[in-house]
């Protein structure tokens, strides 16, 4: 179960402002199968161990490890990234007028500041990791009225990752994002 380095290439996938969620001018990264899927329980904590420590090799920290929330949120302070190491999910990136997204085991999302996301089904064992670039403080807004706009000033502050969460600093992140700064 090794990362598969070479030739990354993440999808972009873009989000315009829905009205309640702002998403941002900077695209969603979703790298497909980064890691061969695990074939167990004892594989799926193996390729846990491998994507935070990956994660933390490229900078990104404040590592957690659960799901996605079943309701519309977004993050006006940070960036994410969640790695799936375990089962399957769609999630509703974007908001309401956004894109459902199957994710799998093996799967990396690198969702940019201000982008919605939501679960909308997933099998039992499904499971994250989740991280932000140089451990940044995050927040929760819920696409409230009341939360812009504050939260716009706030994501438009947020700085571009030094680093790419998989490929460290000579990968696709820097050079997608700045584009579309």
């Amino acid at each position: 179960m090794t990362v598969k380095r070479e030739a990354i290439q993440p999808e972009a996938i873009q989000f315009s402002d829905s009205g309640a969620i702002p998403n941002s001018p900077l695209p969603l990264l979703l790298y497909r199968q980064v890691w061969s899927p695990p074939g167990g329980r004892s594989q799926s904590e193996d390729l846990a161990r491998q994507i935070e420590d990956t994660f933390l090799e490229n900078d990104w920290r404040g590592l957690w490890r659960n799901g996605v929330f079943p309701y519309h949120h977004y993050h006006s302070t940070s960036h994410e990234v969640l790695a799936v190491y375990s089962g399957w999910a769609v999630v509703l990136f974007g908001g309401e007028p956004g894109s459902q997204v199957e994710v799998s085991a093996g799967d990396v999302v690198v969702i940019p500041a201000g982008v919605g996301h939501k679960l909308i089904r997933a099998s039992g064992d499904f499971s994250v990791i989740g991280g932000y670039p140089q451990g940044r403080s995050w927040d929760m807004c819920y696409g409230k009225p009341e939360e812009r706009p504050a939260a716009d000033r706030r994501i438009a502050e947020v700085p571009l990752p030094q680093t790419d969460p998989v490929t460290g600093p000579d990968g696709p992140l820097r050079a997608l994002w700045t584009d579309n700064r």
